[in-house]
């Protein structure tokens, strides 16, 4: 048990609070279990201002969000919960000048970094197209744009070329192979951003890491509770928040595997993903957005691992690295999907299709 944090006395808690203890594993944020006198549960958090340079359109688009969806939750525990700071607002500013906010804890709940069955994955699929079915109203465009050009693949292709054309500790000549590959889809790289400037793809409310591991579910009945982690809230496109959960999750491989021949992109795991965030949300995508879940999946892919290659290339400046190439190796299981991606293309839209049509 740590002393408790002053800065949770300055917010609306039902009690006074009476115990701090650090709580998950997140490497952003600073994370506190806090309980009240009156055996109320929350939990406090430091935001990250050298990643989220902007706390406080940060804290805007995360008020903005969370008030939208409690106006039609069932329960409280289907959706995170701000409490109001001392002061009325969303958020306290102590006097370093440092971001705190305090959500209700949501009880009974588990958290997992990968799915245990194909189940799991669909839980997590139902999660975050809920989260687009219960938002498909909401006006993204009032949202800042926290981390600008986020999924902007061309703009990422940009930062690419620079780094190639750079080459600073003389890289490139031994990853020819991986250069070749990023290139050879450059072109494709435009596809998604294109089809938004055209207004054939909505700009969406989007959660830009949906990862399981952002998913509450309910510890009894393993049945989805809450979307959590809205710092990445923004818009964005509903086909590229389908893709990352499937480059991640749909991986049969860790993100740094060096054995490629273990990797593939699961066409189990693709299809119990789809079937859970079709059925959530499939009623409030357009066929247009239905068309290009496929191209979500294989761009969001092809974008993290020219951004791994992007930063192997600048000497792993960005993504912390734990052994030397860890980069690269990332980049290489990307690419490796990638390719796996397209030889199952046929499969891959054939499973959309069918979920689609339920």
């Amino acid at each position: 048990m740590e002393a408790i944090k002053k800065q949770a006395f300055e917010f609306q808690m039902e009690g006074t609070p009476i115990f701090c203890a650090r709580y998950g594993n997140g490497h952003i944020n600073e994370t506190y279990f806090v309980l009240d006198s009156e055996a109320r549960s929350y939990i406090l958090q430091k935001i990250n201002k050298n990643i989220f340079k902007d706390p406080v359109s940060l804290m805007q688009n995360v008020a903005a969000v969370t008030k939208y969806l409690q106006k039609n939750a069932a329960d409280r525990n289907h959706t995170m919960n701000l409490v109001p700071a001392n002061n009325g607002a969303d958020w306290f500013v102590d006097a370093d000048g440092e971001y705190w906010r305090v959500y209700d804890f949501i009880t009974n709940t588990i958290c997992l970094e990968q799915a245990q069955t194909p189940e799991d994955f669909k839980e997590s699929g139902f999660a975050f197209g809920e989260f687009q079915r219960q938002l498909a109203d909401f006006p993204a465009e009032t949202l800042v744009e926290t981390i600008p050009h986020f999924h902007d693949t061309p703009s990422r292709y940009a930062a690419f070329r620079k780094a190639l054309e750079e080459d600073k500790l003389g890289r490139a000549k031994d990853v020819q192979p991986e250069i070749e590959f990023a290139l050879a889809r450059e072109d494709y790289a435009a596809k998604l951003m294109d089809l938004q400037r055209a207004g054939d793809l909505p700009l969406r409310v989007t959660h830009n890491d949906t990862k399981l591991n952002n998913v509450l579910l309910d510890r009894y009945t393993r049945k989805t509770l809450c979307v959590v982690d809205l710092d990445t809230v923004m818009p964005g496109l509903s086909v590229t928040d389908f893709g990352d959960s499937i480059r991640f999750g749909a991986s049969t491989a860790v993100e740094d595997e060096q054995d490629l021949s273990k990797v593939t992109m699961s066409l189990e795991l693709l299809q119990a993903y789809t079937e859970g965030f079709l059925s959530a949300c499939g009623k409030s995508l357009t066929v247009c957005e239905i068309a290009h879940l496929a191209d979500g999946a294989k761009m969001m892919t092809l974008e993290c691992g020219t951004r791994f290659l992007t930063d192997y290339l600048q000497g792993d400046t960005y993504f912390r690295i734990h052994r030397e190439g860890q980069n690269l190796d990332r980049c290489r299981t990307q690419y490796k999907l990638v390719a796996d991606m397209e030889a199952k293309w046929e499969q891959m839209q054939a499973i959309i299709q069918k979920e689609a049509q339920k």
